[in-house]
């Protein structure tokens, strides 16, 4: 088995034009074959705000999936930590063995989330782009806008975060990577009202975004909503957007932003909703006006997992002199 850490994971693999590519290809899997996906399972921990997440996906014809634990402890902040954390481990579809153990500290979760949240808005956004918001502060934020760079231009970025500090290292850090004008504005409805794209990262359970701020030609990515409390948008914006995708239903109406609407009567349990997979396979169409409102449901899949622990995998092992391989069936004896 080999085991690769954080330090080497981020030597071979960044967030650049062959991710999107690899991602979009998971989510077309996940909708044109039989992708083994169970439920996410989770372990709330919440008297530090806390919460640990297992994830997986078989995609048929792979030699390997990935198996993920992934933790998001959103006081971290307050420690000088990140709040996302985790590992992969990959497993042999032949024979069941462990192969890799992918020490990632959530990079891998990072920029395969960042990738989909591209791929949203590389189907559902207007193909002119002059403002991008951004609601939250914290890596993903960072990781949206650089991924949004690979699939749209754009002039100006709004920030808008609940500390100011935060928005401004925000501000100062992504000044550095990106050829852009980045401006902190003063609230939520701020950013939606002025932008053409928005994509939130906040563990919110409380909603950001109203329905009356959106305007024709917005689309919103909601990249935060990942377990039944959380919430970034109003319920009844799912019911004024022209165009609604989300990653999986089935996900979306147990735990993202399509469980509010269901639950207050915006949307029905059984109304047809496109899976993001169905538009990057072709069979239905992402934004087709720019006066359309668009808005995708984001709450990671398993299948995004096993395609980037994949691809990490392979270029690691075609790196000579990284990571180590062990026989997992002898004792091991550090020194």
């Amino acid at each position: 088995m080999y085991i690769f850490t954080e330090s080497e994971i981020k030597q071979m693999i960044e967030l650049d034009k062959q991710i999107i590519p690899v991602i979009e290809d998971a989510f077309t899997q996940l909708a044109v074959k039989d992708v083994i996906m169970p439920p996410i399972m989770r372990v709330d921990v919440k008297e530090n705000n806390g919460e640990v997440d297992v994830k997986t996906a078989y995609i048929p014809g792979k030699n390997m999936f990935a198996l993920k634990v992934s933790s998001g402890f959103f006081n971290n902040y307050k420690l000088g930590l990140p709040s996302a954390n985790g590992l992969m481990m990959l497993i042999s579809t032949v024979t069941g063995e462990p192969k890799a153990l992918l020490l990632d500290n959530g990079y891998l979760t990072e920029i395969r989330t960042a990738a989909a949240g591209a791929i949203a808005a590389k189907h559902m956004a207007k193909e002119k782009v002059q403002t991008v918001g951004v609601i939250g502060t914290g890596a993903q934020a960072r990781y949206q806008l650089k991924a949004l760079e690979l699939v749209r231009d754009f002039e100006k970025v709004l920030v808008y975060g609940r500390s100011l500090d935060n928005a401004q290292k925000l501000q100062a850090d992504m000044e550095d990577i990106l050829s852009t004008d980045i401006q902190i504005a003063e609230d939520a409805e701020t950013v939606v009202r002025n932008s053409d794209i928005v994509v939130t990262t906040t563990p919110a359970t409380e909603p950001l975004i109203k329905a009356d701020w959106l305007h024709p030609g917005l689309h919103i990515t909601a990249m935060g909503s990942d377990a039944e409390e959380k919430q970034e948008l109003e319920a009844d914006v799912l019911k004024k957007a022209d165009r609604f995708v989300c990653d999986t239903k089935a996900q979306c109406a147990r735990l993202g932003e399509l469980h509010h609407s269901i639950e207050q009567g915006f949307i029905s349990e059984d109304a047809l909703v496109i899976e993001l997979g169905e538009v990057t396979s072709g069979r239905k169409a992402g934004r087709v006006s720019e006066q359309e409102i668009t808005v995708c449901d984001l709450t990671g899949t398993g299948v995004q997992d096993t395609a980037i622990a994949l691809l990490a995998f392979k270029l690691l092992t075609e790196k000579e002199g990284i990571g180590i391989q062990i026989d997992n069936k002898k004792s091991l004896h550090f020194t």
